[in-house]
């Protein structure tokens, strides 16, 4: 079967039906997750510290859900109408934008404290005309430019992508160092066919003291272990399949104090009915 890539634009290829389909997968979900915590652990973020986060190519919010466990804030960036409409039905709790990544962003300068992709930057390697703005190149060089003025400094971005050739790993690196990036690929598993996985982790600013990660290698994660992760996804989710609410006192105080620190207008002020919990109103 050939790549989805290469069937069509990803804003037609996941319309409403593929966009359903792909969110309800079950497969798709434990994929999903798994490289969102394994792109977490590459983005290294300090413990017990509040984080503002993108995720490029969000599209139906199973990174986000992911992000939201772990305790970030989050903003989504997705091409395809249809899978935001699904994140939308699905109540996620990032902010989520419709947006050509290939054209750029318009963030203002440090807004993000870091950043992850999954399965996203090898749709940028394929024109969609002849028009030389809808080159790889010159899309690549628009991406990367911008969202490294989006990160602050220091941080870092981690991306897990399939690359179908070595010379689009090297295209993709190239265009992420003009862009005044550092680091370098990430392999796990190289040796294994199905568990091999591709990362890209970048870093802004820093003074060229961080390092790029070890990969994973030897076994494959144990069977056990995704088990156990997937198991405790879903004792956090209601009958219907939405998240159960985390939004407890101190995770609004959290999101609060972030709003305040990003200079959001009209946050409201903290009190002792802060995180109460209304009664049921007959």
């Amino acid at each position: 079967m050939s790549r989805p890539e290469l069937q069509a634009p990803p804003e037609i290829y996941y319309g409403d039906i593929e966009a359903k389909k792909y969110t309800q997968n079950t497969r798709n979900q434990q994929i999903q997750a798994d490289m969102t915590y394994r792109a977490l652990e590459l983005l290294n973020l300090p413990p017990d510290e509040p984080a503002f986060l993108l995720d490029i190519g969000c599209g139906s919010g199973l990174s986000g859900e992911i992000l939201d466990e772990e305790g970030y804030i989050w903003a989504g960036v997705d091409i395809a109408p249809s899978m935001l409409e699904v994140a939308l039905e699905r109540e996620v709790e990032g902010d989520l934008f419709l947006q050509d990544i290939g054209q750029g962003f318009g963030f203002r300068p440090g807004s993000f404290d870091g950043a992850i992709s999954i399965s996203v930057l090898q749709w940028l390697l394929n024109a969609e005309t002849s028009h030389a703005t809808s080159s790889p190149a010159h899309r690549l060089n628009r991406f990367f430019t911008t969202l490294h003025s989006a990160l602050r400094n220091p941080s870092r971005v981690v991306f897990q992508f399939y690359p179908s050739s070595d010379d689009q790993i090297q295209m993709i690196t190239s265009a992420a160092q003009k862009a005044g990036f550092g680091g370098g690929i990430v392999v796990d598993y190289p040796n294994s066919k199905k568990a091999k996985k591709v990362f890209l982790c970048l870093f802004v600013g820093g003074g060229g003291q961080q390092q790029v990660p070890k990969a994973l290698d030897g076994e494959e994660e144990d069977s056990g272990v995704r088990f156990e992760r997937r198991r405790q996804r879903e004792r956090g989710k209601t009958k219907n399949g939405k998240r159960k609410s985390v939004k407890d006192r101190d995770w609004i105080l959290k999101k609060k104090e972030l709003y305040r620190k990003r200079g959001k207008e009209d946050v409201p002020r903290d009190s002792k009915y802060t995180g109460r919990k209304r009664r049921v109103i007959f």
